[in-house]
């Protein structure tokens, strides 16, 4: 699971090939704690095919309102610079991330 920030999310994301699922989260976001473990064996079992990021809301605002992310926590698919599917907030359960990843995997 790599770790983005605004200085890195373009060229890991948005430039990557493939395609790649981010996590976003914020400190204090007690939702996002919950869930990141699950990410975290997503990534693991989903890494050959897909690519996993993580991305704290927290220390790049300002990227984070231009992906349109508003509220957290929020588990997106990317693809060739644009995000393609999203689980936001109460969606964002282990079961419905993990259905999602299995589309694009």
């Amino acid at each position: 699971m790599l770790e983005v920030d605004k200085n890195t999310f373009e060229a890991e994301v948005l430039q990557a090939p493939g395609k790649v699922v981010v996590d976003f989260y914020g400190d204090g976001c007690v939702p996002c704690a919950a869930l990141m473990p699950h990410v975290h064996e997503f990534a693991e079992k989903y890494g050959a095919t897909l690519k996993f990021c993580a991305l704290n809301t927290t220390k790049a605002r300002r990227l984070a309102i231009s992906q349109k992310i508003l509220g957290l926590p929020v588990i997106a698919v990317y693809e060739n610079g644009e995000m393609i599917d999203s689980c936001v907030k109460d969606d964002a359960t282990p079961e419905n991330v993990e259905a999602m990843i299995k589309k694009y995997a």
